[in-house]
């Protein structure tokens, strides 16, 4: 049994066939999806997928690069979803995909930071976890989680240094994996993945992003996991079997899911 801990499932890339992909990484053994979404605009299409699928669990927030487009009442927008949906069958299970990205030109450093901020006060008014997206932005979004008090979650796509590894470690935090270790070239991720404790990994693909090798850019899917696996158990010298038992031990603490 594996979890995704970040997967679009949402996404537009999987319009044409959804059913076909939930059902592909069910028989490939993915019994859950953490199914983030990105605005206000697609909470809805998270929803329906958790409600649609039943491996799916929902988490909300508003992804950095989508700040710029809203108004400032957008967290407030994400309090009052969030009070509606705590009550409802399909509960969200965390706060994300949030963060920083200073990666993109004119990205404004200020707008993201004050929407990160507002959102782990959020996260930490509802005792949620947190989804963290952090590119070129690792010790900025280490300032504010010090700072706000998260209760812990993941650090998305990790791609920092070991001494960061260890700070979000230190914070309660988990550093999701994914299609990037499959790549020969990223030895920092492989090197990395081979060395943390296991108490630190979690496994993820972030479909339709981030394929692993073997697909050669092409869309990626949740029904990968299970090879994003076998490449983390090479890389530590272990069995499938042990990467699958602690992964989904990690997963299931983190987001503190009672039943798959």
């Amino acid at each position: 049994m594996l979890i995704d801990t970040h997967c679009h499932l949402d996404a537009a890339e999987f319009a044409g066939d959804r059913d076909a992909v939930a059902r592909a990484a069910t028989a490939a053994g993915v019994a859950a999806m953490i199914v983030p979404a990105v605005a206000p605009a697609n909470f809805a299409a998270v929803r329906a997928c958790c409600e649609r699928y039943a491996g799916c669990r929902p988490a909300y927030g508003v992804h950095p690069l989508y700040v710029g487009s809203l108004g400032e009442t957008a967290p407030d927008s994400l309090r009052a979803w969030l009070s509606r949906e705590m009550m409802g069958a399909h509960r969200p299970v965390a706060i994300g995909e949030i963060g920083l990205d200073f990666h993109v030109p004119g990205f404004d450093a200020a707008l993201q930071e004050l929407f990160f901020a507002e959102q782990l006060k959020i996260a930490r008014d509802f005792d949620l976890p947190v989804l963290l997206h952090a590119r070129r932005s690792v010790d900025a979004v280490l300032k504010h989680l010090r700072r706000t008090g998260a209760r812990g979650g993941i650090a998305h796509a990790f791609n920092g240094s070991r001494q960061q590894a260890d700070e979000f470690l230190r914070l309660g935090f988990k550093l999701g994996f994914g299609g990037a270790m499959t790549h020969p070239r990223a030895t920092r991720i492989r090197a990395l993945a081979a060395a943390l404790p296991e108490e630190a990994l979690v496994l993820e693909t972030d479909a339709p992003d981030i394929p692993p090798a073997w697909l050669a850019g092409g869309r990626n899917s949740p029904a990968e996991l299970p090879g994003i696996a076998g490449a983390l158990a090479e890389l530590r010298g272990v069995e499938g079997a042990e990467v699958e038992r602690f992964t989904t031990a990690n997963a299931v603490s983190v987001f503190r899911l009672a039943a798959l």
